[in-house]
């Protein structure tokens, strides 16, 4: 299954979301995204994921890369562009709380997060 996810970025800080109970992944922080359906490119896809999920508008820059992950029964190819914060609402369905964080403290959560895998 591919995956496309952003890399917000907004002011020298960087935008993460927490999934919110009764979703999958429930309570863990994420770069927001969404399956690629069909026949959507990359970008295609990760714009509308955006706005459906944030009421969030970006501007795409480009592909910095893609990630295998092993989720349960399922192989998801995760793929991330950065991009550049426009607007939101924030109005969000599938998180229940979002943070905008300098490169070094995402660097720190990150490194938090591998020593829990």
């Amino acid at each position: 299954m591919n995956v496309v996810c952003g890399v917000i970025f907004k002011d020298n800080h960087v935008f993460i979301a927490r999934r919110k109970q009764g979703k999958s992944l429930e309570e863990k922080w994420e770069f927001p995204g969404g399956k690629i359906e069909n026949k959507e490119s990359e970008k295609e896809a990760l714009s509308p994921e955006l706005f459906e999920e944030l009421g969030m508008q970006v501007e795409i820059k480009k592909r910095i890369g893609s990630f295998p992950y092993q989720f349960e029964e399922v192989t998801i190819n995760l793929i991330g562009y950065s991009c550049d914060f426009v607007s939101a609402s924030f109005k969000m369905t599938d998180h229940d709380s979002y943070e905008w964080l300098p490169p070094e403290e995402l660097k720190k959560m990150i490194c938090q997060w591998l020593i829990l895998l």
